[in-house]
């Protein structure tokens, strides 16, 4: 019997299939739509994501409240990826739970062929919005370009669990998991941990708490446009604080949702930049957009991370915005560009020469 489409599904596949054709117009009509070119910092904004930024924006921003927005953003949050996930990558996908730091958690693990290490991700949207249904999308395309297994974790969120309940759940399930390694056919010591937004900075965080705390490190670190200090006034959060999908009013309302008031945001155990001794940490791959207002704080913990001796790949898309690559229909060749990026990296620190054919390999990719 074939599966009755809902409303929503037949939504979001005809908004996607409008997606899709917007971004295959030739260039000038998507310039007359998109308007004259914008520049920041010395970069120039893609025109595709000027295009979506510019339907984007013509709709209100409604009042952003604790208390009543994070469910209206989380139904928003979802809409929007299933429409910007384009055509499912089909492979071997698993629902499971995990440990977490109170109680268990569901997880999702994407098995390519072959796969002989693990990548535990953690999702963003603001510590306030996102699951394993939001970002099914990127794991997918980063397991099966990648070639390795992908396991999504879906912590505690704030406002109703803030700070520091996603963290502790980070670390919670990334120990578990390496506890069951073999249940994925790994290795313990093939297990890294990443994230995109917020769970770059749950990666990032967890990778320091495990290692203060004596437990197993991480193989290494995924960290998409990462927000790595809650005190920044960089020079890309006041160039960049409006119309560029994540803004200053954005970052506000999760900062408000997610820390306490009683807790210091510039603590060493709060924001990953003010650590006191980086070095140990596993190698990064960290990712930065040229118009994301988190750019240069980023920049600043690879800088961080390199003078600590870690290995350090970084690589910035400068023409994007912040959450481009949940949006894999219209920059799924950047999702595979950063799933080469972090195949050579763990094949250059550790990992052995199975996967040396791989597409990174064989492209040569190098950073900035």
């Amino acid at each position: 019997m074939k599966a009755i489409r809902t409303g929503a599904a037949v939504g979001a596949s005809s908004a996607s299939a409008t997606m899709r054709g917007m971004l295959a117009l030739p260039t000038r009509v998507k310039r007359k739509f998109a308007g004259p070119a914008i520049h920041r910092d010395g970069l120039e904004l893609d025109l595709d994501t000027q295009l979506l930024l510019r339907l984007s924006n013509a709709f209100p921003r409604p009042r952003l409240d604790p208390v009543t927005s994070p469910p209206r953003m989380r139904a928003a949050a979802r809409r929007m990826a299933a429409i910007g996930r384009g055509r499912t990558i089909a492979m071997p996908v698993s629902d499971i739970t995990v440990a977490g730091a109170a109680t268990p958690l569901p997880a999702r693990v994407y098995s390519p062929d072959g796969a002989d290490s693990a990548l535990v991700w953690f999702h963003g949207g603001g510590w306030v919005v996102g699951d394993l249904d939001t970002h099914d999308g990127l794991c997918r395309r980063l397991a099966a370009r990648a070639g390795r297994t992908v396991i999504s974790v879906g912590y505690r969120l704030a406002p109703q669990h803030p700070y520091p309940a996603a963290v502790e759940d980070a670390v919670a399930a990334y120990t578990d998991i390496v506890s069951r390694a073999a249940q994925f056919g790994i290795a313990p010591d093939r297990v890294a941990v990443g994230g995109d937004s917020a769970g770059g900075y749950l990666a990032a965080l967890a990778c320091q708490r495990l290692a203060a705390r004596d437990l197993p490190i991480p193989a290494a670190q995924l960290l998409l446009y990462p927000l790595t200090d809650f005190t920044a006034t960089t020079g890309s959060r006041a160039t960049l604080a409006h119309g560029f999908d994540l803004t200053r009013t954005d970052l506000e309302f999760f900062s408000r949702c997610f820390l306490p008031r009683h807790i210091d945001p510039g603590a060493p155990d709060v924001s990953p930049l003010a650590v006191h001794d980086p070095g140990g940490l596993p190698p990064a791959l960290i990712v930065t957009a040229g118009f994301d207002p988190l750019r240069d704080e980023a920049h600043a913990y690879a800088r961080r991370l390199r003078d600590a001796g870690v290995t350090v790949t970084h690589h910035q898309f400068d023409s994007y915005t912040h959450g481009f690559a949940n949006n894999t229909l219209a920059f799924g060749s950047a999702v595979d560009q950063i799933a080469d990026l972090y195949a050579t990296l763990l094949t250059t620190t550790g990992d052995d020469a199975t996967h040396a054919s791989s597409p990174a390999a064989q492209a040569g990719l190098s950073h900035p």
